[in-house]
């Protein structure tokens, strides 16, 4: 295997596990997430509670697919996308001054708080995420 290969599968890997991680972490316990997302009082209660509920099985079947390298390129898409709302909900967060848990990887009260760590970790998984989806995109054109 090549090593831009074997970047590629190390790559992949991560994000799978680690969005996995974070999926069953939040599916565990639904409330205490809805309670971080509205933390950041981004979102009307439905959508809060809709959130809670679909966002964690989301990441974990894009997790599970790319874990598996299986519709690798919709699922970097849909991790790049979901990077992209975290990104946009941390910055805002940040902005305004909240000081709240990310709900990033723990629903629980000694979570991880929101701020430049946080962002630039969403930001380096976004650009993981954009390697992967590229590297598809390039080999479905040869």
């Amino acid at each position: 295997m090549k090593l831009q290969g074997l970047l590629l599968l190390l790559m992949r890997l991560f994000l799978g596990a680690l969005f996995i991680y974070s999926g069953v972490v939040k599916i565990i316990n639904p409330a205490a997430f809805a309670e971080a997302i509205d933390n950041y009082r981004m979102l009307p209660y439905l959508f809060v509670t809709l959130m809670a509920i679909i966002l964690p099985w989301v990441e974990l079947i894009a997790g599970v697919l790319l874990l598996i390298g299986r519709w690798l390129r919709s699922s970097s898409l849909i991790i790049m996308l979901l990077n992209i709302v975290f990104i946009i909900a941390i910055t805002s967060a940040i902005f305004r001054g909240l000081d709240i848990g990310c709900g990033c990887f723990s629903v629980s009260e000694d979570a991880a708080k929101v701020g430049v760590l946080r962002l630039l970790e969403d930001i380096l998984y976004l650009i993981l995420a954009i390697i992967l989806f590229r590297s598809q995109t390039i080999e479905s054109a040869h």
